[in-house]
């Protein structure tokens, strides 16, 4: 399994087009980097009146709360969170905007997580529908090999591949990042709410978790891009059909949301595990464990498609 993914490492990173996508992410990071450098050199956030803005959102949150009831669940949860870290905040004297730093600066490119995840689909879409198109698939399915192997190998490489994006974006980010904003004066952590408490989180920690985290709507989408690839053997129909859903499945969920109570079911419903954590559910009434078994089913779902036609699939002509 070990000889199959190397060899289809190889052919990826033989392409062109592979450094190309490399370079577009470092350039946007360093681009990133250079204006919000900018933006702080020309403004210096105002911290000296922070504990009397954070009183005055305790004080809102909680006449939010009062007037609330036992209404909305998930909002009201979500405001007793926000009060929790607030007074907590005002407890052990941690401002809630922080000066510049090499963990800020990773936190903001975590929106660029969205553009490795295009130039992932773009890997995922091409990797099977591309042998049908030049004729090679022929010369892998001559080998003493079952197509289930060359297809789990297939999806490991993609996988391995968005991985790399991933370290690759975390580490020049870091790298970035320390080159512009330098390290903190001094550790500050991330206040993290659990089980009704707040605990204090390494940011190092708390930033490969959330990068983890806002990954899924990715690893998901190429999982659908390589299932596409699979079954259509269409490269071209498989990127136009993820990266539509890449950039507008979430809003459109966010649409029928509050109409219909299955939009829950939808995928991006469910993608944004952070929305439990930082957040409240695109549904209400929607759980952690809720959105995790949605996840697996689609996983599978994709696998089960990809896989059943793949081995089906006459390629004699």
């Amino acid at each position: 399994m070990f000889k199959l993914i190397q060899n289809e490492l190889m052919k990826i990173f033989k392409r062109p087009g592979t450094y190309v996508m490399i370079g577009l992410l470092v350039l946007i990071v360093g681009i990133v980097g250079t204006v919000i450098k900018v933006q702080e050199n020309q403004s210096v956030p105002n911290q000296t009146n922070w504990r009397q803005e954070v009183q005055q959102d305790l004080k809102e949150y909680k006449s939010e709360l009062d007037d609330m009831g036992n209404g909305n669940t998930t909002l009201t949860n979500y405001l007793k969170k926000e009060i929790a870290v607030n007074e907590y905040r005002l407890e052990h004297n941690i401002p809630p905007t922080q000066k510049s730093s090499v963990w800020t600066f990773v936190d903001e490119c975590s929106g660029i997580i969205q553009f490795a995840g295009l130039f992932t689909i773009i890997i995922a879409a091409g990797i099977v529908a591309s042998e049908f198109n030049w004729g090679t698939i022929k010369l892998l399915l001559i080998r003493p090999i079952s197509r289930s192997r060359i297809l789990i190998a297939k999806y490991l490489t993609v996988v391995s591949f968005a991985l790399m994006m991933l370290v690759l974006l975390f580490g020049l980010s870091s790298l970035i990042g320390v080159i512009l904003f330098g390290t903190p004066d001094q550790a500050v952590p991330y206040l993290n709410f659990v089980n009704g408490k707040v605990t204090e989180q390494s940011m190092f920690f708390h930033l490969v978790v959330f990068y983890g985290l806002k990954s899924i709507t990715m690893i998901m989408l190429t999982t659908m891009a390589f299932m596409i690839s699979a079954v259509f053997r269409n490269s071209s129909l498989a990127i136009g059909i993820s990266i539509f859903l890449m950039f507008t499945g979430s809003q459109l969920t966010s649409i029928l949301a509050p109409k219909f109570e299955w939009a829950k079911f939808v995928l991006f419903a469910n993608t944004d595990l952070i929305q439990y954590f930082e957040g409240m559910p695109m549904v209400e009434g929607m759980t952690l464990t809720f959105s995790i078994i949605m996840l697996v089913v689609y996983f599978l779902l994709f696998q089960f498609l990809a896989f059943s036609v793949f081995k089906k699939r006459d390629v004699a002509a």
